[in-house]
């Protein structure tokens, strides 16, 4: 699994923390890095989350 730079990238320029960005989207500060490392698939639940609070698309995020 490649890493996800775009998520790392995204949440940088919301000036987030992964615990920042963890605690927004009720889950670990461990399961934000595991999903930037690439070592965690999120679920497609978390996914769309994730975009909400970053505001970005699904194909901008994970595809």
């Amino acid at each position: 699994m490649a890493k996800n730079l775009a998520l790392k990238t995204a949440r940088r320029e919301k000036n987030l923390t992964q615990k920042d960005l963890a605690e927004l989207a009720g889950v670990t500060r461990q399961t934000i890095s595991a999903i930037e490392k690439g070592e965690y698939n999120p679920t497609i639940k978390l996914c769309r989350k994730l975009c909400v609070i970053l505001n970005r698309s699904l194909d901008d995020l994970f595809w």
